[in-house]
């Protein structure tokens, strides 16, 4: 028995469709089509009404149709109010409930679309004073669906609710970035060893290595934000393979103009509707983006594992905050929980991205039918990314505290140091110091103090991090 949000009496009224007549539940502002979607695919259980996002998009692409044609003399004033009244209430994020349908299906997005034919046409009868089902006075197909087709309705609304996710992962991600900025003034003055190949390299600080965990999401963020605008290129008025059978001259411009005063946003029409109605690039090409975020995120959390490992016996820079016992077994171990959940997070981003690029290629001839996982899986990326990153920062990232001592002491028992001592002391020194501190394992920082190459304040003030940061020219 379907389970539905809304109450019901038991009661139903009687709809008609091409396969034959259903009962359909007397409160639902759905129909038929929908019903038979219901009992079609039973998948995910992630149901369209659980991303308000493509319900509001819904209700801009279906007033943005409806004032298209009430301008081309298509639509009288009562049913143009009724379905733009009905519209206003989905972007206000109302009705969820009657958008019980599984995200992933057959049909190219069909049922998506005559969901929210319906849920509008039953919502503007109620509005104009009928019952639920009286479709002589406002239809789901000759009215809210008029001059449309799945094949232009659907991507549209599926592009505006894909950029409004992406404004909720790039709020996410901004906060992150100035989390990682702030650590980046704290640790300013904490010395450290770079590493290249895992192996000593030379100094840097703290600071430096945050820093650039932040700038290199900036970057990332940035072509997030250009992926991101490739959704306000739409395809109405293409109908159903971009030709615009149905459509009246000039529906196609209108019904842009429309979306884009509702939206507020840059909206365009696509030049070539046909080709835009089987294109999917948009898709991957955000995808793709996003691919390349969790790459850098992973190497962060990868390197935050790696700089907070010991806590004795590991690189110990670094302190992650304790988050949960580590071990059943081990008393006493704290394992770095939040760094491990982003790069898991992370990895699923790759996996969706080969899925999104199959189900791109998988366009035939004037259609690509698979749109419905190609933005099921989308959003699963946009969607854990932006809980990601929330959690990185309030759980992991604020909280880091440096170990500024033990860095130190990195760097002057390293044979790195020798590197950024070279202008001073000369190629042949610097070997001779590296050479002698590998084979007796003293420090390269007492040995040029033994051999009386640098005298102990000469030696600090060429480590003094603000001469870590750029190249400086030190006066000794």
């Amino acid at each position: 028995m379907i389970q539905y949000k809304f109450k019901t009496t038991g009661k139903t009224r009687s709809e008609h469709d091409l396969l034959g007549n259903k009962e359909v539940p007397a409160e639902a502002l759905f129909g038929v089509q929908t019903l038979r979607a219901i009992e079609n695919f039973n998948i995910s259980n992630h149901k369209l009404g659980d991303y308000p996002e493509f319900i509001k998009a819904f209700g801009m692409v279906k007033k943005g149709a409806a004032l298209a044609n009430h301008e081309l003399g298509l639509l009288p004033d009562n049913i143009k109010d009724a379905i733009a009244k009905a519209c206003d209430e989905l972007m206000k994020g109302e009705h969820l409930e009657h958008f019980p349908i599984d995200m992933i299906q057959g049909g190219a997005g069909t049922s998506c679309n005559m969901n929210a034919n319906e849920v509008i046409a039953n919502r503007g009868l109620e509005i104009m004073g009928k019952k639920h089902g009286e479709y002589q006075y406002l239809h789901p197909n000759d009215h809210v669906n008029m001059a449309q087709s799945t094949n232009d309705a659907y991507p549209t609304a599926m592009h505006l609710g894909l950029y409004m996710i992406h404004h909720d992962v790039k709020g996410s991600l901004e906060k992150l970035i100035a989390s990682f900025e702030k650590k980046a003034k704290e640790f300013a003055k904490v010395i450290k060893m770079g590493r290249t190949q895992l192996q000593d390299a030379v100094p840097m600080t703290l600071g430096q290595t945050f820093n650039a965990f932040a700038t290199a999401l900036k970057n990332e963020a940035k072509k997030l934000d250009a992926a991101a605008k490739e959704f306000l290129t739409i395809n109405m008025g293409a109908t159903a393979i971009g030709t615009g059978i149905t459509a009246e001259p000039g529906y196609a411009e209108a019904c842009t103009k429309y979306i884009k005063q509702i939206t507020g946003w840059d909206i365009k029409l696509a030049k070539d509707l046909v080709e835009a109605t089987n294109d999917t690039s948009s898709m991957t090409g955000y995808s793709s983006a996003l691919k390349g975020l969790a790459i850098r995120v992973s190497k962060i959390c990868n390197d935050l594992r790696l700089m907070s490992s010991g806590p004795r016996t590991g690189l110990g820079e670094i302190n992650l905050p304790p988050k949960q016992p580590g071990s059943s077994i081990m008393p006493g171990k704290v394992n770095p929980v939040i760094p491990e959940v982003m790069n898991q997070i992370c990895f699923k981003v790759f996996g969706n991205d080969t899925t999104i690029a199959f189900a791109s290629e998988a366009a035939q001839l004037e259609l690509n039918v698979m749109e419905p996982v190609l933005v099921e899986t989308l959003v699963e990326s946009a969607q854990w990314l932006r809980a990601g990153f929330d959690t990185l920062r309030v759980e992991c990232i604020d909280g880091i505290t440096a170990n500024a001592k033990h860095c130190r002491e990195l760097v002057e028992n390293s044979i790195g140091i020798v590197t950024a001592l070279k202008p001073y002391i000369g190629y042949a020194n610097s070997t001779e110091v590296a050479k002698e501190a590998l084979e007796t394992g003293k420090s390269v920082y007492q040995l040029v103090l033994d051999k009386k190459l640098l005298s102990k304040e000469q030696l600090d003030k060429i480590l003094d991090p603000k001469h870590m940061i750029k190249p400086t020219k030190i006066e000794l």
